[in-house]
């Protein structure tokens, strides 16, 4: 079985990564390995589809697997897209000519993780603010500042002001009350950083407890952890200074998780890490859903082997899983 991996830029990855310990799980079971840059696909003068990969095909660890990418160490070997088992899309930010050439490859029989049209829609927060029945703080997406100014007006504790399709806690600003001044500035950032559209939500006071990251698999939570933030930040991303701490799944949040999760389902997302502060639904990342390695290292599970052995099903096998009772 050859699994294909499709990465952002391999300089980036560490030891740290969901994408690492999910290739090691793989390594490990005997399965060939393939990661991919976006620069890396093509079409050949016979319409194949194919990519000059960093091949691996056998067991390494994740350590040595970070050296061999970020010193590009590891043999580069084209492949025929079109005869992996599985091509799992691990890229952030979104990048469409990536999408297009994984539709490419999922049109030829390729099981591809997520789907490339549902990480399309579902990447941009507009799809998580629309979705009925979910638990998601007040918020507008927009790009009228006069839209951002109005709902600004009704926050009496203030807002949060974010790109619509953005990670990593980019162009990301909380703007006190009454503050108009900031918000023009926290909007313009904002929509600098992402792709014009701005998310403005009411700021959660629960956020100064924490936010949970929850590995989502299938409609399925297998385990999370507490990303509690720096001291002077307001932002949980563990790349602005947030630590990582074990935490348990409320009933309450499993009933959050269950209600997104068949839309998620819908749009042809399998993996995705799940954000919550205080019962309320923040974000939903599906470009590169991470948390398999701190859930594993603070509780002791083996998260990418799971994945792994559910991603890995023959298609015959691949039933979706029943939902966790809240």
């Amino acid at each position: 079985m050859k699994v294909g991996f499709v990465i952002a830029r391999a300089s980036s990855l560490d030891t740290t990564w969901t994408t690492v310990h999910l290739a090691a799980a793989a390594l490990k079971r005997g399965l060939a390995v393939r990661f991919i840059e976006p620069w890396d696909f093509e079409v050949d003068a016979s319409g194949r589809l194919i990519a000059r990969a960093h091949s691996f095909d056998e067991p390494i660890s994740a350590a040595a697997l970070v050296e061999a990418l970020t010193e590009r160490q590891a043999p580069r070997r084209y492949v025929d897209l079109g005869r992996l088992d599985l091509l799992l899309l691990r890229t952030a930010p979104l990048d469409v000519g990536t999408l297009a050439f994984a539709a490419m490859v999922r049109d030829r029989g390729v099981r591809v993780v997520n789907d490339p049209d549902g990480i399309l829609r579902v990447s941009h927060k507009a799809w998580l603010a629309s979705c009925p029945g979910v638990r998601v703080p007040p918020s507008v997406v927009t790009r009228s500042r006069a839209s951002a100014r109005m709902f600004f007006g009704t926050q009496r504790l203030g807002v949060v002001v974010k790109p619509a399709r953005g990670s990593g806690g980019r162009g990301v600003q909380r703007v006190r009350p009454k503050r108009t001044d900031e918000l023009d500035a926290a909007f313009e950032a904002a929509a600098e950083a992402g792709d014009g559209y701005v998310v403005v939500q009411r700021y959660v006071p629960e956020a100064i407890g924490g936010e949970k990251r929850l590995v989502w698999l299938d409609g399925a939570v297998l385990g999370g952890y507490l990303r509690r933030r720096a001291a002077g930040e307001f932002r949980h991303n563990l790349k602005r200074g947030a630590t990582a701490e074990p935490t348990a799944v409320t009933p309450e949040e499993l009933s959050v998780v269950e209600a997104i999760s068949g839309p998620l389902l819908r749009a042809g997302i399998r993996l995705a890490g799940i954000d919550l502060i205080g019962g309320w639904l923040i974000e939903v990342n599906v470009l590169n859903p991470g948390g398999a390695y701190h859930t594993d290292r603070l509780a002791g599970t083996d998260t990418a082997d799971a994945i792994l052995t559910r991603l890995s099903r023959p298609l015959e096998q691949d039933t979706p899983w029943v939902p966790l009772a809240p």
